[in-house]
């Protein structure tokens, strides 16, 4: 099935890759590990930042309410 249709919401975007994973499921796969790189990255530099455990949460929130966020 292909649709012709040029995309323009941001549901047409989640049809077409919808569609091309039925198409081709390796897709799936690249963007799994996208996710867990940009994770792993995420989780890395959050973890430098505020430190771990216990540490990490008083150090979070002590950010978070210096930005006025809490």
């Amino acid at each position: 099935m292909k649709s012709k249709k040029i995309p323009v919401s941001d549901m047409d975007y989640v049809e077409y890759y919808a569609l091309k994973l039925k198409e081709n499921n390796k897709l799936f796969s690249q963007h799994k590990k996208f996710i867990e790189s940009q994770y792993k990255g995420s989780s890395t530099l959050f973890r430098n930042s505020y430190g771990k455990g216990e540490e990490f949460k008083k150090n979070a929130r002590t950010y978070l309410k210096s930005m006025k966020l809490i």
